[in-house]
């Protein structure tokens, strides 16, 4: 039995050993451009998953290949597929009875008297949509509706609520949870509940209640259809995966063929024009395995999902050529052009497009999401649909007879959304086509004649940025800051503002959807310091010109801009002013130290001395506010925070001295280091410093001290870097080490720059090398995650931000003094 239990064990871990060794990623960037457009996979084999939005609503992407006549699946997932049994509001206004007072014990049961509850429409929330509006903690809701027999193969409740549920159906509760949701979640029920459907009248009853804000409710039933045997297809074998900074590859072996297919998003930081350009490259590199010769034919079959934010929506689709191109297109036919704004959404307006070079030979058609498949297989290229919803765009490009000899191909995938963002009101167009005069066919045509310079640019930089981070940090720190390159970049648009600035705007994505935030910026600014100062300055631009606009009157910085992508605005209900201004004035210091000038301080000098003073008066020893880590709460007498206040003001002196204002310098470089030893003295808790100036016995990590090592400001004795970091060392978890004393959750940005502090390459790999292994081995599996808990890997929250930008602060320290 010992003997059995061991072998077990042994086999157990060499399974998560070689999971590990499979994985690359948590997910795999496959289109990242900005925060509309952007198609991951969350599996680490192609195929075993539908390609989704980093939100996690499906856009499919499918990639097939005919092999002498045998379809291979090499690419996606078919989606799985629902029929209404139950319409919910996307689909169909419907009606309930519900009251906000507590009901008879039996409020449920499908034979209780409703009548005196109140009617109204689905859905019921406090948010823009809702058709009832519900404001109070509790609310209980009963819809009544007729079925006929129904043939159900798998019945699922479709569901989205917010906060916390209790559902029943025809008297018996089938479902409850406590908790929120993001969109309608797909829920499935058991055949039991199955069963309690009845010929005639049902009545699905549910109690919602709030407990964290925010409300929402919106449900109806849906029938998972059968797979059709006949539809099954043969799986390619992928037998590698490969990420680097702006590619991700994909090898398989599909029969008697090898295929090579590579996701190029050329986010090149030194071009803008390319950096801007909506187009991604997929390209494919097919040859024998047997050396005989074999008639190959490849599709991609692209969901029009990619071009709306709710399935229901109807798309139009269109397919034309130009004089170098054939080219599909699709997009909604209602165009709300800038008509959302908030986090879970993706864009529904503007069009996508497909486009292979006439070269290759392609034939495009278009056909029913659920017909793609069978006509590749079949043969079929005509296009049977044009408007609809969840259309697919088909595009075929035949190889001819393969030998060993590898043959090239690659077609484009794009998406104009004529107008990014609106600014104070005014709506801005794309940077790419800031004259209105530019079209989407022009820039793929511009990026089909650029197909091999571009990808050259690309592995060149792949190569150089990869070997930057592993002489700074070692080959797991190189991989981590691969994973992060693109996500950090597609978390942006880029814009010209009215006033001709470049605009580099965040979406705060998986949290509350703010755009320009800036203790977003903050944390992604290492990143752009190294590879553009001038997408980071786009980042500031903004919050400068809200500033001395007057239109944010306040004597601190504006924490954000609005809510993506309008930027009318701060839209977040509290400020962080400490924080913020201490934000921008260590980052133009920053530009400054990289640019060699303070010419770009000096533009704004006026208003970073009214920060710098609100500093001097409030920064020290802050009262009740927040910081960045917002979601840990309301603290007083933050000691990192007052490490921000102190840095942000030597920063200023720095500045000064720049621009030849001495005097001034001096002035603020002495009030600096007079608080250094003010915060040694109230933070200091023997083997480390307190997270708070009147709790001992407490500690956090004091990231915010790295500009001082960064920026050489020559502020706190190395002894305080030494003392903390040796005492980090021992608070460490089995996926990092936790934010501060009082969660076991972490930051993995900030350990980036906690991990900087040291002053060996040792103790910075044991501070970064678990985290390392969270993203080989969570199970949370979105685009990488930076809140998740140290002891078990789970994502806590956030997913797909900029901040991980900020991965590169080592890359940035090495740069900047020279290692």
């Amino acid at each position: 039995m010992k003997i059995h239990t061991l072998l077990t064990a042994l086999m157990l871990a060499v399974a998560q050993l070689v999971q590990a060794q499979d994985r690359k990623a948590p997910a795999y960037p496959l289109i990242t451009h900005n925060p509309y457009f952007s198609i991951w996979s969350t599996t680490d084999k192609l195929t075993d998953s539908p390609t989704k939005h980093w939100t996690g609503t499906q856009q499919s992407l499918m990639g097939l290949i005919k092999v002498d006549g045998t379809v291979y699946r090499f690419l996606g997932k078919e989606p799985d597929t629902y029929r209404t049994v139950l319409a919910a509001s996307d689909e169909k206004a419907y009606q309930v009875q519900y009251t906000e007072n507590q009901p008879a014990a039996n409020w449920y049961a499908s034979d209780f008297n409703d009548n005196d509850w109140k009617t109204g429409l689905a859905p019921i929330g406090d948010g823009d949509g809702a058709k009832t509006r519900w404001t109070s903690r509790d609310m209980w809701v009963r819809r009544t509706f007729t079925l006929g027999k129904e043939d159900i193969n798998k019945l699922f409740l479709k569901l989205s609520h917010d906060d916390n549920v209790e559902v029943y159906l025809n008297g018996d509760r089938i479902y409850d949870r406590k908790g929120w949701t993001n969109d309608f979640t797909m829920i499935p029920l058991k055949d039991a509940d199955k069963d309690k459907l009845r010929v005639g009248k049902n009545v699905i009853a549910v109690h919602i209640f709030s407990s964290e804000g925010g409300q929402w409710l919106d449900f109806g039933l849906v029938d998972k259809e059968k797979e059709k045997p006949e539809e099954a297809i043969a799986i390619a074998d992928q037998k590698s995966v490969e990420i680097n900074a702006t590619q991700t590859i994909y090898n398989f072996t599909a029969g008697k063929v090898d295929l090579s297919i590579i996701f190029t998003s050329p986010l090149l930081m030194s071009d803008l024009g390319i950096l801007a350009r909506p187009v991604s490259y997929i390209t494919y590199k097919v040859k024998a395995n047997d050396g005989k010769t074999h008639a190959v034919k490849v599709c991609l079959n692209a969901s029009t999902d990619i071009a709306v934010n709710k399935p229901h929506q109807e798309v139009k689709a269109t397919k034309y050529t130009t004089p170098t191109l054939s080219i599909l297109k699709a997009g909604t036919v209602e165009q709300p052009i800038l008509q959302k704004k908030g986090d879970d959404l993706r864009i529904d307006w503007g069009y996508m497009y497909i486009a292979a070079p006439k070269t290759a030979n392609a034939a495009q058609y278009i056909t029913a999401g659920q017909q793609a498949v069978a006509a590749f297989r079949n043969g079929s290229v005509q296009s049977t649909a044009s408007a609809g919803r969840n259309l697919s765009l088909n595009t075929v490009i035949p190889f001819g007879r393969v030998g060993n000899v590898p043959i090239e191909k690659f077609l484009q995938i794009g998406y104009d959304d004529i107008y990014s963002i609106q600014y104070f009101g005014k709506n801005l167009r794309p940077w790419w086509n800031t004259s209105g005069k530019e079209t989407i066919e022009g820039q793929l045509a511009l990026a089909e004649r650029q197909y091999s310079s571009v990808i050259e640019k690309c592995e060149n930089f792949n190569k150089s940025m990869y070997r930057d981070a592993q002489d700074a940090g070692g080959k797991k720190y190189a991989d981590l800051c691969v994973l992060a390159y693109r996500q950090s970049i597609a978390g942006h648009q880029l814009v010209k503002s009215p006033q001709g600035d470049l605009l580099w705007m965040s979406k705060e994505n998986f949290s509350n959807g703010s755009i320009n935030t800036v203790d977003i910026t903050y944390p992604s600014a290492p990143l752009y310091l190294i590879y553009n100062p001038g997408l980071l300055k786009g980042m500031m631009n903004g919050i400068f010109y809200y500033s001395e606009s007057g239109k944010f009157p306040k004597n601190f910085a504006a924490h954000d801009l609005g809510t993506y992508p309008l930027a009318n605005g701060q839209t977040y209900g509290e400020d962080m002013p400490v924080e913020e201004s201490g934000n921008m004035i260590i980052l133009a210091a920053a530009i400054a130290k990289v640019e060699g000038n303070a010419g770009y301080a000096k533009k704004h000098w006026p208003t970073l001395t009214k920060w710098v003073n609100y500093l001097v008066e409030e920064g020290f020893d802050p009262k009740t506010q927040l910081c960045t880590d917002d979601f840990a709460g309301h603290l007083a007498r933050n000691a990192n925070l007052s490490v921000k206040a102190i840095v942000g003001i030597a920063c200023y002196a720095k500045m000064a001295d720049q621009i030849g204002e001495k005097r001034t310098a001096e002035k603020y470089r002495i009030i600096a280091k007079d608080m250094v030893n003010r915060w040694m003295e109230l933070a200091d808790d023997g083997d480390h410093y307190a997270l708070t100036f009147d709790n001992k016995g407490t500690w956090s990590q004091k990231y915010n001290t790295v500009w001082d090592k960064v920026l050489g400001l020559n502020l706190f004795p190395q002894t305080v870097y030494n003392k903390e970091v040796k005492y980090y060392l021992t608070k460490q978890e089995k996926y990092g080490l936790p934010l501060d004393s009082r969660k076991t959750y972490t930051k993995s940005d900030w350990i980036m720059w906690t991990a900087t502090l040291a002053d060996s390459r040792e103790d910075f790999n044991k501070l970064v090398d678990p985290i390392y292994k969270f993203a080989m081995e969570t199970p949370s599996r979105v685009p990488l995650n930076d809140w998740h808990e140290t002891t078990d890997g789970k994502m806590v929250g956030f997913q797909a931000r900029s901040v991980v930008g900020g991965y590169f602060m080592k890359v940035l320290n090495d740069k900047l003094n020279k290692k």
